[in-house]
């Protein structure tokens, strides 16, 4: 099975990207993994995404896809993968349609984890992280004495990325970017959106029961 997986920053991808790549064995293909191991590595690509991030500077579209590109033909993607996360604009998504054919690999499916934005953003900034184990818990969830951390007792803060502000701007962008991705996939009968809220355990269901019908499965 092969399946493209994106939502919102904080709506849990990445967490259900994992159980899933599990249970139906296949990879997991996040693009920042993917990009770190090309530069620890230092494959061709990745020493020359290396020179952007050594300058703060976004990794171009056509490197990020010749990244992506290697990582399909590795042996546990063959079978399968999730891309989790990824394309998140249009010309990534006709570049990585290019690598498919190219490839002559067939999505089976293509998923969106749909989340209220305030939903979003109250669940986010609640979010706290100790400044001592590194540790990362939830006011709407996690039971915290005098806002110390209940592993270490260090003090608990929250980021900036985790303010209101920030993550209003990220959602906004990312609102913007996809809808094109949204419109791109559905005209090819592959998208599906499922509600991103809830349980984790709930949220994994609610994907595996959407991706029962894929013709990759099994």
């Amino acid at each position: 099975m092969r399946i493209i997986l994106f939502g919102p920053p904080g709506v849990g991808k990445g967490t259900q990207a994992k159980i899933l790549s599990i249970e139906l064995k296949v990879a997991h293909i996040a693009t920042g993994d993917i990009l770190r191991e090309a530069v620890a590595h230092k494959a061709e690509l990745g020493i020359k995404a290396k020179s952007f991030m050594d300058k703060g500077e976004l990794v171009p579209d056509d490197v990020v896809i010749g990244i992506i590109q290697d990582r399909l033909k590795e042996k546990d993607a063959v079978s399968g993968f999730i891309l989790d996360g990824f394309p998140r604009t249009l010309p990534q998504a006709e570049a990585l349609e290019k690598v498919f054919e190219k490839e002559r690999i067939k999505v089976d499916k293509v998923v969106s984890m749909e989340v209220d934005e305030e939903v979003l953003i109250n669940r986010l900034t609640s979010r706290r992280v100790c400044r001592n184990c590194g540790s990362i818990f939830n006011l709407m969830t996690d039971k915290l004495a005098d806002m110390k951390c209940p592993k270490c007792s260090g003090e608990l803060y929250q980021r900036d990325d985790d303010k209101r502000e920030t993550i209003e701007r990220r959602f906004d962008v990312y609102l913007k970017q996809t809808r094109p991705v949204k419109d791109f996939y559905a005209k090819k009968n592959l998208l599906v959106d499922v509600d991103g809220i809830g349980e984790i355990g709930t949220v994994t269901e609610r994907l595996k029961t959407v991706l029962k019908g894929a013709p990759g499965k099994g």
